[in-house]
């Protein structure tokens, strides 16, 4: 198969500068690096394409051969870029995602999993974030509440302080990771995870706590009181700091989001901060005026319908909707009214309505 001219692999016009090859290569690097992308087949051949056309372009006596003679120019005995230990005879330890230049894979490997591709030391490291889905009244979202909830998660053993050591006992390193708190798969990119005998720490006890078995943590329910602010909507996310799981090392705790989950109200609809509401009048409230009750989120409110009230007509309640949610005023209120005919009518009712009708000739449809 025919080679793809290089600037087009990059998604790059002629006569672009090396800066502008830089990112072009570092943003579709990263994208297609195989070990971002595991198990998809076509990544391995897609990035060695976009470094090839990158190691091309970005130095200047073979990018001016290249613009001079395209890929005919490094077809018998100068290909570019030289073959080397990688993929497929393509030689990614000169991959670079740094600053500029040809850099080697350790630009890459401490880019996405760390310090030249070494295990990560074993340090304090912050908690998995927790989230919770809670089910609120139209009310409540509009107005907040203070609530209580229920939820399943790690918490720091109370014994042992977190270390998983028996009182007394010593700490020694772990075995499973060489004290790194990282263990790494196979394969020419390792990728590196926390590794699951120490969960992280780099070092085991002799003598575990009797508590939580040398883990450090222990599982269970807990009690949390929430308070959901005025003005959430459904899918707001109420942040809890420091409610998450536990911290690696004496890190720092994760967070606990609160999703809402919002149920509709039978009357009123939300559209940001604010509520829209159809309200029945009758003919004689529509042509004569009249002051009717309507619902609100606060109960009910008084409101005046002039006269001559076409259906459809809008009234704007001011400041009845939904409060903002980070302060400072709330929205209105609008109330669309609609004209409802009569029915059942008897004789004399049918009479009075042909009466006004010759009294009050016109066409409505004109």
């Amino acid at each position: 198969m025919a080679k793809r001219d290089y600037y087009d692999v990059l998604g790059l016009r002629r006569g672009s500068s090396d800066q502008e090859i830089k990112r072009a290569y570092r943003k579709l690097a990263r994208k297609h690096h195989p070990d971002v992308n595991p198990g998809d087949k076509a990544a391995e051949p897609k990035f060695k394409e976009i470094s090839e056309a990158y190691e091309v372009l970005i130095e200047p006596e073979k990018r001016r051969r290249y613009d001079q003679f395209g890929h005919e120019a490094f077809a018998a005995g100068a290909r570019a870029p030289e073959p080397g230990a990688g993929f497929g005879g393509f030689d990614f330890s000169r991959t670079d995602f740094g600053s500029g230049g040809l850099g080697d894979l350790g630009d890459v490997l401490s880019d996405f999993f760390g310090q030249r591709g070494q295990p990560e030391a074993a340090g304090p490291g912050k908690g998995e974030d927790l989230h919770y889905s809670l089910d609120i009244t139209f009310e409540d979202a509009v107005r907040g509440l203070v609530t209580e909830i229920s939820i399943q998660k790690h918490s720091r053993c109370g014994l042992c302080d977190g270390s998983g050591a028996r009182a007394g006992s010593a700490l020694e390193t772990c075995p499973g990771c060489a004290g790194s708190g990282r263990i790494r798969g196979r394969g020419l990119l390792r990728t590196s995870q926390p590794c699951p005998r120490c969960r992280g720490n780099g070092k085991i006890s002799r003598e575990a706590c009797t508590t939580c078995g040398g883990q450090g943590v222990t599982f269970g329910t807990e009690r949390i009181a929430v308070k959901i602010p005025a003005g959430v909507d459904n899918g707001s996310r109420v942040r809890l700091q420091g409610m998450g799981e536990p911290g690696r090392n004496a890190g720092p705790p994760g967070d606990l989001y609160i999703i809402t989950r919002v149920r509709p109200h039978p009357a009123l609809e939300r559209k940001g901060d604010n509520l829209y509401l159809e309200v029945p009048i009758g003919i004689t409230e529509a042509a004569l005026g009249a002051k009717i009750e309507v619902p609100t989120i606060d109960g009910t409110t008084a409101m005046r319908i002039p006269p001559e009230t076409s259906s459809g007509q809008v009234f704007r309640l001011q400041g009845k909707g939904v409060p903002h949610l980070k302060g400072g005023g709330q929205g209105d209120q609008f109330v669309t009214v609609k004209i409802v005919a009569p029915r059942n009518l008897d004789a004399r009712s049918q009479e009075l309505l042909r009466e006004f009708a010759r009294l009050n000739p016109g066409d409505p449809r004109r």
